[in-house]
């Protein structure tokens, strides 16, 4: 059917199956392949398909709407033809369309399944004119220059092209094969003068001409770039090779010059400038591939690599800084003080020497991550270098750079991992190091923590000045005793004790459960743990002065409730109790000590430190038919068997005031033992409980069973202080015990401790072995003294 047979038919407006396009638009005269999947188009092709086959082929303005309205069509159109329908597997349909004539929307008809619209066809009219036959001249010969151009249309195009004589048919068939933009194509079509559609075409043919010629020079181009490119580099290659065979001369200079700019741009002491100055010097009189001027070159790089002038920032706000401290560690008072002290100090004076604290106490109690908060409160970076088992001087100082693979220390390496002249600086377990023929590495510190000398620390590889006095230094140690007493005397010490079940419970409650919760997959509100079942695990599970070991065991737990939520459901809650406790990490591993249960004689109750805290000491006293012979058990130090006889002469001395025989000692064999024989015991503050246990064994008289003591006693009964009392204290409360005798000298201490440890006993200060024996023994007038011990 011909186009005016097929116009003839539509003299007016007629309602026509609409299909949407999206991306494409259809000239007349146009064969195109279109796929449609929306149910509305498929509908409308079935229904066209019933009938003469006529649709009306129509653009969305946009492409991204999937139900469009008559506002989202153009009103211009083509009035297609089904020439070939395929359903695919899919639910697709393939359809082949050939455009007839353009038809305007005159009014949109939206139903359910069926889009139509009333559409009118468009009459074209052009007088016959030498200037058409000129465009249509020009359009052929510039299609065959955009054919040759553009690549992605066949050769057989041309020839069809050539064939065409219609004005009209020319544009609307050169129009389908431009790669233009749909708006563009869209204006075309809406064109119903074919003369100014093809001047139009004319116009976009050139710019798409232009515009293949410019692809095509910047293709030509990158081509002989990558050409040229892979030249150069076969040729920079051989260059290279020649150059590493004369000495790479060039890029030798370039390094040169690279180091002069940075040595003028680094703002390094004037002592730092003039070496490297001069090390470059050298450098420059020396052949790039020798082994002396690696060293050289590496000395510079070092150099130049240190913070000299860059440094950060304090924080001066005093209630942040002790926010942040608050929040990472509880307790520690005293630390957290100084730190405290210290902003307060730089932020009147502006500049101070940094101090040099050391943080003593047993494993596990925070010393390394208090570290870490006092860097974050101050807002500066945090450097940390472990120093146990370093028993090379050059460790801390560095090599001299004689020495093949020469380095800086720790110090001079932590400093320019940090960036800043003023980082917080940690030396952990500072009392580790030891010594060797290789030096002593605690006699090279003595310059680092001596706030008079450490603006001038000379590093053996640097061999020049650097200034750590803005270098807040922050050493920790597990024994003091151990630290040698010249870099003893540098450090600022600040002691930290060990943690009270109180204490501990705490942190195990504020920290340790929530991050064991989360790093488990569990959530906050499954698990519930009681105070009950944490006190089981502290004192049955644990034996320590921190919480490490009481972190693991709660995690041993999460993994436990991890697994059974897993399978018995992840929104199953739990609740821990010391039933469970029990049941999730097996046998109890420790005993701690407790009160006797009667009034026993020969037996008493001493308090004893340990690196694990505080513990009950049994002392128990025999006597038995002898000559007068001394015996200690136990496992015990020789300054616990001097205690022992030290009391044992008091108690000789005593011999009336006890109403003992003057010779009593020599008709009997006194044995005294400390159970827990395989633990190693030794010190003098047992002395006390030993004259106790003595006194009561000679005399029958019972210890009470409610008094714990401990103090150092000497030969005229004098008792002299002791340590760790706070310890001390914890351990008799635990144990029951609801008296305790310090020594008088120490009632100093017990302004330090909690009022709460102290309210739970009551304590009595003595200064003298009688008030002891006062307060320990029972003193019964119908109890008659042993006479077989007389």
């Amino acid at each position: 059917m011909s186009d005016s047979v097929e116009q003839s038919t539509i003299l007016s407006p007629r309602l026509l199956p609409l299909l949407p396009l999206r991306d494409i638009v259809v000239f007349p005269h146009m064969v195109s392949p279109l796929f449609v999947g929306r149910a509305q188009s498929i509908v409308a092709l079935e229904n066209a398909s019933e009938g003469d086959k006529l649709i009306f082929l129509v653009s969305q303005r946009d492409s991204k709407v999937d139900s469009p309205d008559e506002d989202d069509l153009y009103q211009v159109g083509t009035v297609g033809k089904v020439v070939q329908l395929l359903k695919l597997p899919d639910g697709t349909v393939k359809v082949l369309v050939e455009g007839c004539w353009r038809g305007q929307m005159h009014s949109f008809v939206q139903g359910e399944d069926l889009l139509q619209a009333v559409v009118e066809p468009i009459a074209e009219s052009m007088a016959d004119s030498s200037e058409v036959e000129a465009v249509v001249r020009a359009i052929k010969a510039s299609f065959e220059v955009y054919i040759g151009l553009s690549k992605k249309i066949p050769a057989e195009v041309s020839h069809a092209i050539a064939g065409i004589d219609d004005p009209s048919r020319l544009a609307d068939t050169v129009a389908g094969h431009l790669q233009v933009p749909i708006t563009d194509k869209q204006e075309l079509l809406e064109f119903t003068d074919p003369s100014l559609r093809l001047e139009h075409i004319l116009v976009l043919l050139e710019q798409e001409i232009e515009i293949l010629q410019v692809e095509g020079k910047i293709r030509s181009r990158v081509k002989s770039q990558m050409e040229r490119s892979q030249k150069e580099y076969y040729l920079n290659e051989q260059m290279r090779a020649i150059q590493k065979e004369l000495g790479g001369q060039d890029e030798f200079k370039q390094e040169i010059l690279h180091f002069e700019a940075q040595i003028k741009k680094k703002k390094m002491s004037k002592e730092a400038t003039e070496k490297a100055q001069a090390e470059l010097r050298k450098l420059k009189m020396m052949s790039p591939m020798s082994a002396e001027a690696t060293v050289v070159r590496n000395y510079i790089e070092w150099l130049l690599s240190l913070p000299w002038q860059k440094g950060t920032k304090d924080r001066h706000d005093l209630l942040k800084a002790e926010e942040i401290l608050e929040a990472d560690h509880y307790g520690l008072q005293k630390v957290k003080e100084r730190v405290l002290e210290y902003l307060a100090v730089q932020a009147l004076v502006k500049k101070i020497k940094g101090p040099i604290l050391c943080l003593v106490g047993p494993p596990g109690v925070g010393k390394t991550s208090l570290g870490q908060s006092v860097a974050k409160a101050l807002q500066r970076k945090f450097v940390r270098i472990s120093l146990g088992g370093v028993r090379d001087e050059a460790e801390i100082r560095g090599h001299r750079r004689t020495y093949i693979g020469a380095m800086p220390g720790k110090i001079i390496q932590g400093l320019r991992k940090s960036g800043v002249k003023n980082p917080v600086f940690m030396l952990d377990e500072i009392d580790k190091m030891s010594t060797d023929f290789r030096g002593d590495p605690s006699s090279a510190l003595l310059e680092v923590l001596d706030p008079e000398q450490n603006n001038s620390f000379t590093d053996h590889f640097l061999d020049v000045d650097y200034d750590l006095s803005q270098v807040l230094f922050i050493a920790t140690a597990n024994n003091l005793q151990a630290i040698p007493r010249p870099l003893h005397d540098r450090l600022e010490v600040i002691r930290i004790e060990g943690y009270s079940e109180e204490e501990k419970l705490h942190i195990a409650r504020r920290y340790l459960l929530d991050k064991q919760i989360k790093s488990h997959g569990l959530g906050h509100q499954q698990v519930q743990f009681s105070e009950r079942a944490f006190y089981e695990i502290i004192r049955r599970y644990t034996r320590e002065s921190g919480v490490r070991s009481l972190d693991r065991n709660i995690a041993s737990v999460m993994r436990k409730l991890a697994k059974k939520a897993l399978l018995e459901g992840q929104d199953k809650n739990f609740k821990v109790g010391e039933k469970q406790i029990r049941k999730y990490l097996g046998v109890q591993l420790y005993q701690y000590g407790v009160r006797e249960e009667e009034d026993l004689v020969g037996m008493a109750t001493g308090l004893a430190w340990t690196e694990t805290g505080g513990e009950l000491l049994t002392i128990e006293v025999t006597t038995l038919p002898g000559q007068g012979k001394l015996t200690v058990t136990g496992q015990l130090g020789d300054v616990m068997q001097e205690s022992a006889q030290a009391a044992m002469s008091y108690i000789r001395s005593r011999w009336q005031e006890l109403q003992l025989e003057e010779d009593f000692y020599s008709k009997i064999e006194v044995h005294i033992h400390v159970p827990e024989g395989a633990v190693p015991k030794d010190g003098p503050s047992a002395g006390i409980t030993i004259a106790t246990a003595l006194a009561s064994a000679l005399t029958g008289r019972s210890v009470r069973k409610d008094l714990a003591m401990t103090g150092e006693v000497t030969l005229r009964g004098r008792v002299l202080p002791i340590g760790g009392i706070k310890e001390k204290l914890l351990a008799a409360r635990r144990g029951g015990i609801t008296k305790v005798l310090l020594p008088h000298e120490n009632k100093k201490n017990l302004a330090e401790l909690s009022q709460l440890l102290l309210k739970s006993l009551t304590i009595e200060t003595v200064s003298h072995m009688d008030q002891v024996l006062d307060f320990a023994l029972i003193f019964d007038e119908d109890v008659a003294p042993d006479q077989s011990a007389c």
